[in-house]
């Protein structure tokens, strides 16, 4: 399958030390398989950057050789998807939250900070919570955490 990775460089090697962290599934490498998502996220970091030029860099992805690797798939929005957003969101720390090389699954909407917030102080309640954080356009995002997994894909 191919994957796509939006920036404001091209990557030529994948530096999961490059990564943030309180991103949706942790520190690490994210990828989408629709482009324009990908072209919206280029466009994102250089408005965050204030540099560069926005950048798709092209990836293969062998689905079919994920035996051995520990991977994790959300299949929607669902609430034990919004715990693991949750946790990854509010973790600071070089340390991941959870063991997967891999985890699939669909974005949290860009205002997650705020709900994250409001959650904490008990201005909205859990459901609330779920509801609000899902993205407008769903679309799934393919996160690879450890230099193993990062292998498996090939720059094109």
């Amino acid at each position: 399958m191919i994957l796509y990775h939006g920036s404001n460089i091209v990557i030529d090697k994948i530096l999961l030390s490059k990564g943030r962290h309180g991103k949706d599934f942790g520190r690490g490498f994210y990828l989408s398989a629709d482009y324009m998502q990908a072209v919206r996220m280029s466009e994102n970091v250089v408005r965050r950057e204030g540099s560069g030029i926005p950048v798709v860099t092209k990836f293969e992805f062998d689905e079919t050789s994920l035996d051995g690797f520990n991977v994790k798939q959300f299949d929607g929005y669902t609430e034990e998807w919004a715990k693991f957003v949750l946790a990854n969101r509010k973790n600071r720390s070089d340390e991941q939250v959870h063991q997967y090389d891999i985890v699939i699954g669909p974005i949290a909407d860009d205002a997650v900070g705020v709900q994250i917030r409001q959650l904490s102080r008990g201005f909205i309640t859990f459901d609330k919570f779920l509801e609000s954080i899902k993205y407008t356009s769903p679309t799934v995002q393919y996160f690879f955490g450890t230099e193993r997994a990062i292998r498996l894909l090939k720059r094109i």
